[in-house]
């Protein structure tokens, strides 16, 4: 029976395919303020604002492709189960071949009913106000904001709770709860962390079994998927 192997990832697998983070040290994402676009506050302020941008970042998706690291999880299926929770609403873990991937924070090409959060859509077109669910309400980007509740928790609270490895890949370790689940992981299971600018956030502390290994995406983590295909 493979070893099951649990990834958490964030915006740093996605920055060396080109896509950019909010969490950069202006607090900006693509050039604005968090709390206008990414909050339920900011739609119910400027509906149009907040359609336009993520009319953008979704067509940003279709000129960036999956990199080094992307590819490099995908060759662990070959040995292991993994299945991947991820903070990032691109596409990307999906595009490089990846099985199992569970989207904390929504996707970008899909979208929702204002009204019925389970009307769930595809979407690779632009939204516009006057697009409208099978119900004939408003639909909004597919994107938890800040402030909403975090649908697939309970979904990657149970995955993680069957770990046998955890690999941390590209985040802050402090957007909670995102960045409670590695509390979840059994005892005593290894943890490798892979970030250039790791953050030991409380769970992590709690652990005796961190290796953080101190690099980008791309070249830490294909250095890690070497090792353990070889072990």
């Amino acid at each position: 029976m493979k070893k099951h192997i649990v990834v958490l990832t964030g915006a740093g697998v996605s920055q060396e395919s080109g896509i950019n983070t909010f969490r950069d040290s202006d607090g900006l994402w693509e050039g604005h303020d968090v709390q206008e676009v990414a909050t339920p506050q900011g739609f119910a302020k400027n509906p149009e604002l907040v359609q336009e941008f993520y009319n953008q970042r979704r067509a940003q998706l279709k000129e960036v492709k999956p990199n080094k690291a992307h590819f490099a999880l995908v060759a662990l299926e070959e040995k292991y189960d993994v299945s991947i929770i991820t903070q990032n609403v691109d596409d990307l873990h999906e595009r490089a071949g990846s099985s199992e991937v569970v989207h904390l924070h929504g996707q970008l090409r899909k979208v929702r009913s204002t009204q019925y959060e389970d009307l769930i859509y595809d979407w690779d077109k632009d939204l516009k106000m006057g697009d409208k669910c099978a119900k004939g309400y408003q639909l909004r980007p597919h994107i938890v904001w800040f402030g909403e509740a975090v649908p697939m928790l309970d979904t990657a609270v149970d995955i993680i709770t069957q770990a046998d490895m955890v690999i941390i890949i590209g985040t802050s370790m402090q957007v909670y709860p995102a960045a409670s689940l590695v509390g979840f992981a059994p005892a005593r299971t290894p943890i490798y962390y892979v970030d250039p600018n790791p953050t030991l956030n409380y769970e992590l502390q709690q652990s005796n079994n961190v290796e953080v290994i101190q690099e980008k995406a791309g070249k830490g983590v294909s250095e890690l998927v070497t090792q353990l295909m070889e072990n």
